[in-house]
């Protein structure tokens, strides 16, 4: 059996998120319909994904793989399906998988970047992928905060309501405020992530750079479980998954 591992990349902005749902123009809907044209198949071949990107978040590196029911040379996955596909959705690479590769399941990694358009002025140019955020920001104050974040902690506060993980802990190996204005990016790169957690945690920032929560609280937000006690959850569009790491620590992007 062939099974095919792609890199794909997308602007979410237009999509219902990741996940197939009926009625509504999905990332993987749109991915499996075009495979189907490809290859000629009337039956749904199946794309599983490292992940389920919600509405409006954007995607430079998603990984995802699927079965062709017949044999195409690797560039027909790549050009061919180019050519099918709509112009905020395209793939980047495709390589040969082994039979029991799960995108999602050998995951080791992931890394997220989120985008800060911070200025009085808002940018047109980057209203879909960048939060405007008006007032200036405490820089500092936010690299603070984002110190506590790093390592093994339990993240319940910073999770989504409804949010059924079996485990709150999780493992952050980075979280980075870069830049000095007027855009900026909070990058986290982490083994796994609970639903809005990324999010969470950039909302959180940035109310820390507005003076409106202390950077020396975060380990005590954390340690409360508590998602009140936190900072906002951060507006879909600013957010990007830039990569996902499998065994060996490469990054599985194009």
């Amino acid at each position: 059996m062939m099974r095919v591992r792609l890199v794909v990349e997308y602007d979410g902005s237009d999509f219902a998120g990741w996940q197939v749902q009926p009625g509504r123009r999905t990332v993987q809907g749109t991915l499996e319909a075009a495979i189907a044209r490809l290859v000629k198949s009337e039956r749904r071949i199946v794309v599983a994904g490292a992940g389920r990107t919600d509405a409006g978040v954007h995607a430079e590196g998603m990984v995802c793989a699927f079965d062709p029911p017949r044999v195409l040379p690797l560039t027909a996955f790549v050009h061919g399906l180019n050519a099918l596909l709509p112009e905020d959705l395209a793939v980047r690479s495709a390589e040969l998988a082994p039979p029991d590769f799960d995108p999602r399941r050998d995951a080791r990694g992931k890394t997220y970047r989120y985008r800060l358009w911070n200025h009085p002025v808002r940018s047109p140019l980057r209203a879909r992928r960048c939060w405007h955020v008006r007032g200036p920001l405490d820089l500092a104050a936010m690299r603070e905060a984002a110190a506590h974040l790093r390592g093994t902690h339990d993240f319940s506060a910073f999770r989504a309501q409804g949010c059924e993980a079996k485990t709150t802990v999780r493992t952050l190996r980075a979280v980075e405020v870069r830049g000095s204005g007027p855009e900026l990016e909070i990058e986290v790169e982490g083994t796994a992530f609970l639903r809005f957690m990324v999010r969470s945690i950039a909302g959180t920032l940035v109310d820390v750079g507005q003076g409106r929560i202390d950077p020396a609280r975060i380990p005590e937000i954390l340690a409360s479980g508590d998602r009140a006690q936190a900072g906002r959850t951060a507006p879909a569009h600013g957010l990007t998954l830039v990569a996902v790491y499998y065994g060996d620590r490469t990054k599985a992007h194009g």
